[in-house]
């Protein structure tokens, strides 16, 4: 049986705080998860011909390690970008910050009572995960897409590929989120599992930790270290 040509989707900001946050697994080998631990295990035929990585850059002034919370994610980048070249694309939105005024918690809420806070949102990822996903399906640059995300943004665009491409393709789901529901924050939704092929609803903790980045990576220059705080 021949190779399942496959693409992955990962939302960089939903992966991470629903499955890498406060955990020792950032320094991730992302392509060797998926193609060794989860695709291998989901459907083996499966191969990877391109994983794109939706992310943007974190602000240091509102990051708990500031300027090395950035430094260290830019050098998570370049050292995926160094081992996987033509296999891990990063595409790039970015974090707005402004002033909003908004209810203090409490319950229930008191629109009256209202305090300044910082908004910080991110911008372009959703819509950038969406074009990518319909292009690449409609020009039939793989047989299955997979979208590890937990995001029901994402929903209109798996549903217009069923739409107008029916069975020609596959569509799989990673919920990037623990296997035990005690740790997850946010529940898997089933707006997304109701087009695809199959649904992953967890990724498991020996996952993560089978698929790490060497602590030192060769490059032309200076080699990249992992953090120590990761």
């Amino acid at each position: 049986m021949s190779p399942l040509k496959t693409i992955i989707y990962v939302d960089g900001f939903n992966f991470y705080y629903g499955r890498l946050k406060q955990t020792p697994y950032k320094w991730l080998d992302i392509f060797k998860l998926f193609s060794d631990q989860i695709l291998q295990a989901q459907l083996p035929r499966a191969s990877i011909v391109k994983l794109k990585f939706f992310t943007a850059d974190i602000k240091s002034k509102f990051a708990s390690n500031g300027t090395h919370a950035q430094k260290s994610q830019s050098n998570y980048h370049r050292a995926l970008e160094i081992l996987y070249p033509n296999q891990i694309e990063i595409i790039k939105g970015y974090y707005a910050a402004g002033k909003a005024v908004l209810p203090v918690f409490k319950k229930p809420p008191d629109k009256n009572n209202r305090t300044d806070v910082w908004k910080l949102e991110e911008k372009q990822t959703d819509v950038n995960i969406a074009l990518h996903l319909y292009r690449d399906a409609i020009r039939m640059e793989a047989k299955q897409v997979v979208i590890v995300s937990n995001d029901t943004d994402l929903a209109p665009a798996l549903k217009m590929i069923r739409d107008d491409l029916g069975n020609k393709i596959k569509i799989g789901i990673v919920i990037p989120v623990p296997k035990s529901s005690t740790k997850t924050r946010r529940p898997p939704n089933q707006q997304l599992s109701q087009y695809a092929d199959w649904t992953r609803h967890h990724i498991l903790d020996n996952e993560l930790s089978n698929s790490q980045l060497p602590d030192l990576i060769p490059t032309q220059k200076k080699p990249i270290l992992k953090p120590s705080y990761w």
